[in-house]
């Protein structure tokens, strides 16, 4: 797929994520967040588009440590800082930007998490210094922040350096307690087994929208939401999944009792500030998954 193509998917899925209404918790078309507006989240998905596409251009060379995927991210980073005063995608950019580098080199679309995975595990310990670099310009909220190889640290970096140790490496080390990171190194099975499936059957039948706010739910209904965890405690992420599963056995937004039940939900996280951003992270590599998929021979 030509990475102009590629690009422009990436936007759409970026968009289309954050326009979803009303995906509990989560900026969208009719709610902000204080800090965080809606436009903001409509610009950073535009902004990205530039460097999707140098991925996508990079992917097709033979060379994949040549990529240079670390430095990719931090890019997509500072330009949407450019534009945007928060951090409004450093997790839709690190998962997006892997896709994109993938998909110009592959001849069909069941060829993308095999090739995901070859590219990450053909990265740098440059790549993983540079990530460091774009978790810490977009300040995380605590994302990486362990004793081992600690994301805040500048000796954490060199050691990645002195020991060889690459992005897919470092982000392996996550996977055990952030769901973010584990996508990334094990082939995107909630985007690929969940949220994929799930967003083409409704798509088809309610439109985007409808498919939108569906796939969130289910995936929320499945995963404990890895940034209420962080902020606050597994148990509570535990609880909003159990929540969650509720809305959706009433039908979720494709019912008038679910979608009721939906637009409580979504004001009593408003409320307490629980924001499923993992979540809606992952709508938007399914989102793009999909809209792949789609449009992969047109």
């Amino acid at each position: 797929m030509h990475p102009n193509k590629i690009a422009k998917i990436a936007q759409m899925a970026s968009v289309l994520e954050v326009s979803g209404h009303p995906k509990p918790g989560n900026v969208h078309r009719t709610q902000n967040f204080p800090d965080m507006v809606f436009e903001d989240f409509l610009i950073s998905g535009v902004a990205i588009g530039d460097t999707m596409e140098k991925a996508a251009e990079r992917g097709a060379r033979e060379d994949l440590s040549h990529i240079n995927l670390g430095a990719l991210i931090k890019e997509a980073v500072v330009e949407t800082n450019r534009w945007v005063e928060n951090n409004t995608n450093l997790g839709i950019i690190m998962l997006l930007t892997p896709i994109c580098a993938a998909a110009s080199s592959i001849i069909n679309f069941n060829e993308l998490p095999d090739k995901i995975h070859e590219i990450m595990k053909s990265t740098t310990p440059e790549d993983a210094v540079n990530l460091y670099d774009a978790i810490n310009i977009a300040d995380a909220g605590g994302m990486g922040e362990k004793e081992e190889l600690d994301v805040s640290s500048d000796q954490a970096k060199s050691e990645l350096l002195e020991k060889g140790i690459n992005m897919y490496q470092v982000l392996d080390l996550s996977s055990s307690w952030d769901d973010l990171a584990y996508e990334i190194t094990h082939q995107y099975p909630v985007s690929l087994q969940i949220g994929c499936p799930t967003f083409k059957t409704l798509k088809k039948k309610h439109g985007i929208n409808q498919a939108t706010v569906q796939t969130f739910l289910t995936i929320l209904s499945r995963k404990p939401d890895t940034l209420i965890s962080r902020k606050y405690s597994r148990s509570i992420a535990e609880q909003v999944t159990a929540d969650t599963k509720i809305i959706l056995d009433k039908g979720g937004i494709l019912t008038e009792e679910g979608r009721n039940l939906l637009e409580k939900f979504d004001q009593d996280l408003m409320k307490k500030k629980y924001n499923p951003g993992t979540t809606a992270d992952f709508t938007a590599s399914t989102l793009m998954m999909a809209l792949l998929d789609e449009h992969w021979e047109n």
